[in-house]
């Protein structure tokens, strides 16, 4: 049973993994503006930057699932 699915595990691994890293560069991220007392202007370009870094991942796995649920990929 666990081989039928061993592909779907594999990517639930793997989209599980991006967003430890995600959550960990963030975490990074906070305690270096915190200490360098960056301006808020900053902080919200650091911040955006990242934020729209995680959207495109996002993005890019929902395309990914609705081309292939499509038959296109």
């Amino acid at each position: 049973m666990l081989s039928q699915y061993m592909e779907q595990i594999e990517t639930l691994g793997l989209n599980l993994f991006f967003a430890a890293i995600f959550f960990f560069i963030g975490m990074a991220i906070h305690d270096v503006l915190k200490q360098g007392n960056v301006p808020k202007f900053g902080r919200f370009i650091v911040w955006l930057v990242l934020f729209l870094g995680c959207a495109g991942f996002i993005a890019k796995g929902i395309i990914q699932m609705s081309w292939e649920g499509s038959g296109i990929g």
